[in-house]
């Protein structure tokens, strides 16, 4: 059953979607960049249905400035309030939930880390975004996210122990050329830890909850992030052939899967 909330956040009226569950921990779906709740394609509406269907309340909120509620955007390094809020609202809907497992996608996923957890018990984050503004984007230009040599590496690493990748190679499918390139690039110094990757590190370093790090494969804000990151992290959890969204069939069901397995988790 999907219903409508409102809540107050610092004087604004923030506006969020619950799906019902009966279960004692529930999810928390935190949108990325200035998406509304419903999620690129529709995809977080689709996904909460899924999670309420096992048993699992779902809630997902537009933060102030966004969609239905009202404010100013500040974006997502100012939203630790409209989290906690959220956090609050969804607590006060089930009485009954005594947990909840928070999941963003990009930088959602970095406002979660920068809010250390924002009073969860859980955290899913995916592709977390690391890159400093360094220049304001025209509306019809936004700014691409560069791969660093560490995540050039890592890639073409991948790509080597995949037998269909070789078969792309011997076959003549992959430009040689571009390949090349890449490849000089993937020799240059790795750079530097972005501030914003470091404040994120030190947001969930005294998280006491459980934390996975999705990362999509085909993904270049994902790339960035591993090389942002320690290559040893057991969290870390890659979805083979992923976009950025998820969308792809598998990676629907994959992502559904490790949000499932987090709230099993919980109890």
């Amino acid at each position: 059953m999907r219903r409508h909330i409102a809540f107050e956040c610092n004087g604004d009226t923030l506006v969020g979607t619950i799906d019902a569950g009966e279960a004692a921990s529930g999810l928390l779906i935190v949108t990325g960049g200035n998406e509304l709740r419903c999620g690129p394609y529709g995809s977080h509406a689709e996904l909460a249905a899924k999670i309420s269907a096992a048993g699992f309340p779902v809630m997902r909120f537009d933060r102030r400035g966004v969609g239905d509620s009202s404010g100013y955007n500040g974006g997502f390094t100012t939203s630790a309030d409209d989290l906690a809020a959220a956090n609050a609202a969804f607590r006060k809907a089930f009485p009954r939930m005594k947990r909840i497992a928070a999941y963003g996608n990009c930088d959602a996923a970095s406002a979660l880390m920068l809010a250390q957890g924002a009073g969860c018990e859980a955290l899913v984050l995916a592709n977390p975004w690391t890159f400093e503004p360094e220049v304001e984007a025209a509306p019809e230009e936004p700014v691409q996210p560069q791969m660093t040599p560490r995540a050039i590496r890592a890639h073409y690493l991948r790509r080597l122990t995949d037998p269909r990748a070789l078969l792309r190679l011997v076959t003549g499918k992959v430009k040689i050329g571009q390949m090349a390139g890449s490849l000089v690039d993937a020799a240059k110094p790795a750079p530097p830890q972005t501030a914003l990757a470091q404040a994120m590190a030190d947001g969930i370093a005294g998280f006491a909850g459980s934390v996975a790090l999705l990362v999509a494969e085909n993904d270049r804000t994902a790339q960035v992030f591993l090389s942002q990151w320690q290559d040893n992290d057991p969290r870390i959890r890659i979805c083979p052939d992923a976009g950025h969204s998820f969308i792809e069939p598998q990676a629907r069901i994959w992502l559904q899967g490790q949000l499932l397995g987090a709230l099993r988790s919980l109890g």
